[in-house]
């Protein structure tokens, strides 16, 4: 029991910093109806860029952290200007296929300046664990997973009272109207994509943490956010955090019990086989709006 409930709290900890970056996807999705497939690459440069400054600048671990936040601010306002931007009235797959391609471009960019070696990441917590119950849980996993919930709660209450996250709604709704009311839709593009930077690279942070160190597999590993926001629903933020939990979950039970009798690989698989199921039965994800074309 106390083994599968230490998977089960590791899991937990591992979905949550999912649902933060599927957070990103959701945000550029519901505002623009793109899928932004360089989040993984916002992920990896906002490891790297945190780490560069707490080793070269010597700032102390909250002063590293607001400058990364704003240099993903910065990252976002600077993709959208020159990547959506230029594209707002092409077709959707064409602007998917330069996300693509700007994908590869940021992960090149990240190689050529940080190299492809692993990076190790700073300890910024004690090692000794924190007692919950018979288990003993790390202190940055309880760190990571109240800062995602923190995050998310405070992402959700945004879209829900802000004017901004209001009027974002209000976009993803129709841009025409938003446009008839007043609303910058180019304005509230160039938020949407400044969020998704930022919430990816504090995910990237995170798991940097976790993992004690930063390389290029952090990318792939924000990509799994993608599967996360389908299972969710593109366009629901509640289907984005839950999906994220159930993703992390299922991996860590399924690399517990399954892959010492299977010889590893099938945590990497069991959540898409899940998706797999549940999109048989609800095709446009666990919260995702369904949408009826008639002809």
């Amino acid at each position: 029991m106390d083994f599968f409930l230490q998977l089960t709290i590791n899991g937990l900890v591992v979905g949550s910093i999912y649902a933060l970056v599927a957070l990103g996807f959701v945000i550029i999705y519901k505002s623009s109806g793109v899928l932004n497939f360089a989040q993984g690459e916002f992920l990896l440069i906002g490891a790297y860029f945190f780490l560069a400054i707490l080793e070269n600048a010597r700032v102390p671990l909250l002063v590293a952290l607001g400058l990364t936040v704003v240099s993903a601010t910065l990252l976002g306002l600077l993709m959208e200007r020159l990547v959506l931007r230029p594209m707002i009235g092409e077709p959707i797959i064409s602007v998917i296929m330069v996300t693509l391609g700007l994908s590869s471009i940021l992960r090149a960019i990240v190689q050529g300046i940080w190299g492809t070696d692993t990076h190790p990441f700073p300890a910024l917590f004690e090692s000794s664990p924190i007692q919950i119950g018979p288990l003993p849980v790390s202190r940055g996993y309880l760190f990571s997973v109240v800062s995602s919930a923190v995050l998310l709660l405070a992402f959700t209450l945004f879209f829900r009272f802000a004017r901004v996250g209001v009027a974002m709604r209000a976009t993803a709704f129709s841009q025409q109207v938003a446009l008839s009311m007043g609303i910058s839709v180019k304005h509230i593009f160039a938020i949407s994509w400044s969020i998704a930077a930022v919430v990816s690279a504090l995910g990237g942070v995170l798991l940097g943490a976790l993992r004690g160190g930063v390389d290029g597999s952090l990318a792939v590993i924000g990509m799994k956010a993608l599967p996360v926001v389908i299972l969710g629903g593109l366009d629901s933020i509640g289907g984005a955090i839950l999906g994220g939990l159930i993703i992390g979950v299922l991996e860590n039970l399924s690399g517990g019990y399954l892959d010492p009798y299977f010889g590893g690989g099938v945590k990497e698989v069991a959540p898409f086989v899940v998706l797999v199921l549940i999109l048989m039965v609800k095709p446009y994800g666990l919260f995702g709006k369904v949408r009826i074309e008639r002809v």
